[in-house]
């Protein structure tokens, strides 16, 4: 074998391998980014949509309280998800992971999973907000509405 045909079968290996890499890299992983107790607020994030969180329609509505069932608005220009509910200091509800239902076009909408606690954890009886950082899928969009399943609860995230 000439040696210009065998730098170029090299050169395409290694073309193909670092294709792997790069394409690998372009979808964020599905777990957790973040978790923290609290709300998430703008000291925690360069630009945070403090407004997703109410209602598109424009009506004088107050924003949704992680009190009243879970919150998910979108962070960080869109780059994020953040989920925010209410539960126990000592056995917070914390998301695991994010999976996509539908992609965008198809209905937007993904499926927060939270980390399984035994049955028999003993919690304190006191509510506060803990908030889980994820990083948005790929295949889903900021210009639809986006429907995120969590528990048996929808809430759907506005248009950023």
């Amino acid at each position: 074998m000439a040696p210009s045909l065998r730098l170029r079968r090299a050169g395409l290996v290694a073309l193909a391998v670092s294709s792997v890499f790069l394409l690998s890299a372009c979808n964020p992983p599905s777990g957790a980014a973040e978790n923290f107790p609290g709300l998430p607020t703008e000291a925690d994030a360069d630009t945070v949509d403090v407004e997703a969180g109410t209602d598109p329609a424009g009506d004088d509505e107050e924003a949704p309280s992680p009190e009243d069932g879970p919150v998910v608005v979108w962070w960080a220009d869109g780059g994020q998800l953040a989920l925010t509910i209410s539960g126990s200091s000592t056995c917070p509800e914390i998301g695991d992971q994010i999976r996509v239902l539908e992609k965008a076009g198809e209905g937007n909408r993904v499926a927060i999973d939270l980390v399984e606690r035994p049955a028999d954890q003993v919690c304190t009886m006191d509510l506060v907000p803990h908030t889980t950082l994820f990083w948005t899928p790929v295949t889903v969009t900021t210009t639809e509405p986006l429907v995120v399943e969590v528990f048996d609860t929808e809430v759907t995230v506005p248009v950023k």
